[in-house]
């Protein structure tokens, strides 16, 4: 079958790459091992630029996030689509005592409208014959169950996490899991070359993949 693939970039980073030493993940061989007897026409990567907050001890995330973008952008069948980090006051209740703090607020915004938006449309207009989305969003369950019950086109849905979300399980024509084992044998080679010149893996990350 001709397929698209939809990927949550959070998603997939907090719910197995996060503290391993896969991050540095070639997501066209990741997907390509998932579904060997279909044609993967486009892979769809939703994500956010990072954002620095004040209290950060760790100010070299955003260059290893462009990195890693870059890296993506090597394959000729993936496109990043970009939401934004919002950062903004709110005020929240104190746990262990009464009254209320105002505190600063990041929230990663448009991923899942991104996400929903892309499936639906593409289905709408026969872009492929199955959709793949990666994520454990729940916010996804009317848009996926929109392409499999009204548009009558297939969705598998493919988790992160060590267990899949009830309710993405229920709309979805199919659910699959991320395993370790699939993550290490999806590994971009170190070193890459793109029409800029040469580049490698963040430095950061080879020292926990030489662990």
């Amino acid at each position: 079958m001709k397929i698209n693939i939809y990927i949550d970039g959070f998603n997939l980073y907090y719910g197995c790459l996060k503290d391993t030493p896969y991050r540095w993940l070639d997501l066209n061989k990741m997907c390509h091992l998932l579904f060997p007897r279909d044609e993967i026409l486009k892979i769809k990567y939703f994500t956010a630029p990072i954002k620095l907050r004040m209290s950060d001890n760790d100010p070299d995330r955003p260059n290893r996030q462009q990195i890693y973008f870059r890296a993506l952008r090597t394959l000729p069948n993936l496109e990043i689509v970009e939401g934004v980090f919002l950062r903004h006051k709110v005020s929240m209740k104190l746990a262990n005592k009464e009254g209320y703090a105002l505190v600063i607020k990041h929230e990663e915004k448009g991923t899942d409208v991104n996400i929903a938006t892309y499936l639906v449309n593409d289905a709408h207009n026969n872009d492929f014959e199955k959709a793949v989305v990666i994520s454990n969003d729940s916010d996804l369950v009317m848009p996926i169950s929109v392409v499999v019950k009204e548009i009558n086109l297939p969705v598998t849905v493919i988790s992160p996490f060590s267990k899949n979300n009830i309710q993405l399980k229920t709309v979805a024509s199919d659910v699959k899991q991320i395993r370790t084992g699939l993550l290490k044998v999806s590994q971009f080679e170190e070193k890459l070359v793109d029409a800029v010149g040469e580049f490698s893996m963040p430095e950061k990350w080879k020292i926990v993949v030489g662990k």
